[in-house]
């Protein structure tokens, strides 16, 4: 048992050996422009096919304009969600069981809210960080 268990961590040992004798081995590879070359929008234009938009990040990037509609359309749904929670507030005349609904109704919609504006403020920092990559 013991001399199985030396074996498989001599193994362990020998296979970072060979990777780094076969790595130093190697011919290295230069790059002229290797700065250029890495970028997500490079590779992005790389693989373009014919007929495709060339701007994927950029102000008016395919990216930028789906995640900002769908947030739109998300903020929209959760300020009406608000308004028709506001709404059953003020018609619920005191029966506890619709004030409950009506101010979780509000609570959510907030929330929704707020997901949103947080969603909208991180793709951005991030489209933004891929663009200056």
């Amino acid at each position: 048992m013991k001399k199985s268990i030396k074996v498989m961590l001599a193994g362990l040992l020998v296979a970072p050996m060979l990777a780094l004798g076969i790595s130093a081995a190697a011919p290295s590879v230069q790059y002229a422009s290797a700065a250029q070359d890495l970028t997500i929008q490079n590779g992005a234009d790389s693989a373009k096919g014919d007929g495709q938009s060339s701007n994927l990040f950029g102000d008016n990037g395919i990216f930028k304009v789906i995640t900002n509609a769908a947030l739109f359309v998300i903020g929209a749904v959760s300020v009406l969600m608000l308004i028709y929670g506001g709404i059953r507030y003020t018609i619920s005349a005191g029966d506890s069981k619709a004030v409950t609904d009506a101010k979780n109704t509000i609570l959510y919609a907030i929330i929704g809210i707020i997901v949103a504006l947080l969603a909208y403020a991180i793709v951005n920092f991030v489209l933004t960080s891929l663009i200056t990559q």
